[in-house]
């Protein structure tokens, strides 16, 4: 993080881009603004821009100096944004094209943090029915069914039993390419970076079955605990394996790494949000907050990410 934070008039005219048109548009907006009032009280020429698939030639031609990425899911979190405003020489917040394009796909990023040291749990993709079905019995209940590209827990099921592998199934597959991986069943906890920094950890249980979009994103009712109620070895190690996928997987910026712990305390990567939510909810924000950062300190941090050497001695 930086000791001093630039002047406002450092960063130009600013794009907030959110909303998209992924399954996530809604909470994208919801973030978005938050940011958005965060960088105007903040003294930001900050401008909302709700990205269509045109946002790179909308911010090249309004004459943005950069763009504050909030945009969820594919589309918007995957690199293709990215790509179109590296080609528009926009510089924007966040992971570039392969960091974002990686993270976003479950699969391919438990992969690579495996090929790096850090633990995943059992998981194989599948292309039909028959295929989840055989998977989930050779990896034994209970197991998660999810699509591998999409975040905020759409199109997530646990399964416990094979009765409910078709619905789990189809529900997952609407959303693309699926992906069956064994159930852990302790804490979940993530770990936020901001820069090369892991913030102090947050665990999160939500009233249902799982920490799903209503737990996330609605409900009252989930509780969070910031630091994590876990020993010191273990917060160290979590926080290492955080920065170590977020290494292998060219993240950059800022960012989330989530983990679940098994039934004996041992953490297992589950997967790397580029671009987090920014929600009253959100967990980037609680864990800033308890490292001393206001929302808008917060905010103010990602963006400065964004600016040149020459940017920030000006």
């Amino acid at each position: 993080m930086l000791d001093a934070m630039p002047a406002p008039a450092n960063f130009g005219k600013v794009a907030v881009v959110m909303g998209g048109w992924s399954a996530e548009r809604e909470v994208s907006l919801m973030s978005g603004q938050q940011v958005f009032e965060a960088l105007v009280s903040a003294g930001v020429d900050a401008h909302a821009v709700d990205a269509g698939r045109d946002v790179a030639s909308v911010l090249a031609s309004g004459g943005f100096s950069r763009a504050f990425l909030i945009l969820h899911g594919r589309g918007g979190e995957d690199g293709h944004v990215q790509g179109a405003l590296e080609l528009a020489g926009v510089p924007y917040t966040g992971s570039g094209v392969l960091g974002s394009a990686l993270a976003m796909d479950k699969f391919r990023a438990k992969t690579l943090c495996r090929s790096h040291g850090v633990p995943t749990a059992d998981a194989k993709m599948v292309s039909s029915l028959e295929q989840a079905q055989q998977v989930s019995e050779e990896i034994g209940f209970p197991v998660v069914i999810k699509p591998t590209l999409e975040g905020s827990s759409i199109g997530v099921s646990m399964v416990n039993g094979s009765q409910s592998v078709k619905p789990a199934y189809m529900a997952a597959a609407e959303h693309g390419p699926v992906m069956v991986e064994r159930r852990l069943m302790g804490q979940e906890i993530t770990a936020a970076i901001l820069g090369e920094q892991c913030l102090p950890l947050v665990s999160m249980k939500g009233a249902g079955e799982f920490y799903d979009y209503e737990a996330k994103y609605v409900s009252n009712d989930t509780l969070y605990q910031c630091p994590a109620a876990i020993n010191d070895d273990l917060t160290v190690q979590i926080q290492q394996y955080a920065l170590e996928a977020f290494k292998a997987l060219n993240c950059s910026g800022w960012g989330r790494v989530d983990f679940m712990l098994d039934e004996e305390n041992q953490p297992y990567f589950i997967e790397c949000n580029t671009a987090p939510g920014m929600t009253s909810h959100s967990l980037v924000p609680m864990a800033a907050e308890r490292s001393g950062l206001s929302f808008e300190q917060l905010c103010m941090h990602i963006l400065a990410d964004t600016l040149t050497a020459k940017e920030l001695a000006a």
